[in-house]
């Protein structure tokens, strides 16, 4: 029989999940989200979540509490009478009272391959770490952080160029089809759960605007990873001087550079190297592929290179 499944989660990393869930033919009760935040281009409309305006879409209960550890909004869930509560990149913390409220608990969709990198951002820093793989889970969730047994996972390699947001797609398909398949399993009782390695753990922290801007000191493989792992969002950035202003450019795409020529001065971190965007690292070299000016839209190097004279010699700071 069909389950009965509370869904909560909040940006679009999560709607493939409740809408797989729903084609599924599992019944929603609700759907938890965030409430809607300020936006708009002056900041006073209050947009709905992408999980919002999907569940909506589908016919389904929409609940945005602030908060889960009041006694009143913990009774309020549990008498949904759920079978199961699907989380997949919800926001809130979930007490005690929440997680054994549904006949079966609830599960986790979480984009790493735990236990390394629990927490906040684990697809951007898996990227910045130079990780070769990350993948999807399916795990049972307790009060930790990120701490409980693993049911289901599924692989994907991480590719030299991809980016943050390269992965997040990637991730989002396949952690919607496997959470489907957990449940399958969940109906037919042979989902079984394994409990995650004591060694290995990392902690993958909120990004910090801190953390952006690119230091041409390190590495070029560093600097490609940072580059990659924080693209599109919040965006990897350097100054350079064009048409006589230091402005600001978001670098969201890269490539290591191959074949130097001894000509060129990797003396200078930061230095352009030739009409290409190619950029001088502590070590070697990467290629620029797409960036964005500030107040414009991402383009390609070529493109970019079309509307503002930059040239061999000059620098990024």
């Amino acid at each position: 029989m069909p389950l009965r499944v509370i869904f909560m989660g909040t940006p679009e990393f999560s709607v493939p999940t409740l809408r797989a869930i729903a084609e599924a033919g599992h019944e929603i009760p609700a759907v938890y989200t965030q409430p809607p935040r300020a936006g708009g281009r002056r900041g006073l409309e209050l947009t709905p979540s992408p999980v919002q305006r999907e569940a909506e879409r589908l016919g389904i209960e929409v609940r945005t509490p602030t908060s889960l550890k009041g006694e009143a909004e913990q009774a309020a869930f549990s008498a949904l009478r759920a079978d199961i509560a699907v989380v997949v990149a919800y926001g809130l913390l979930l007490p005690k009272a929440i997680l054994d409220a549904p006949r079966l608990g609830c599960i986790n969709g979480h984009a790493s391959l735990l236990p390394r990198w629990r927490g906040a951002a684990p697809i951007q820093r898996a990227i910045m770490a130079g990780d070769p793989e990350s993948g999807m889970m399916v795990m049972r969730m307790e009060e930790g952080l990120d701490t409980g047994p693993v049911g289901l996972l599924e692989k994907c390699a991480i590719e030299p160029d991809m980016t943050a947001g390269d992965l997040h797609d990637r991730l989002m398909r396949v952690g919607a089809a496997l959470m489907v398949e957990a449940l399958a399993r969940l109906e037919e009782n042979t989902l079984t759960f394994t409990a995650q390695a004591a060694e290995g753990v990392t902690y993958a922290r909120k990004i910090d605007k801190s953390e952006t801007r690119v230091d041409w000191t390190r590495p070029a493989a560093e600097v490609h990873n940072h580059l990659r792992g924080l693209s599109p969002f919040p965006g990897a950035w350097s100054e350079i001087d064009i048409g006589g202003r230091m402005e600001r450019l978001k670098l969201l795409r890269s490539t290591l550079s191959e074949g130097l020529s001894p000509s060129d001065d990797l003396s200078e971190s930061g230095g352009i190297l030739d009409d290409r965007l190619t950029v001088a690292c502590g070590t070697g070299a990467i290629r620029l592929v797409e960036v964005q000016r500030a107040g414009g839209k991402p383009a390609a190097a070529s493109e970019f290179l079309r509307g503002a004279k930059i040239v061999k010699g000059m620098k990024f700071s």
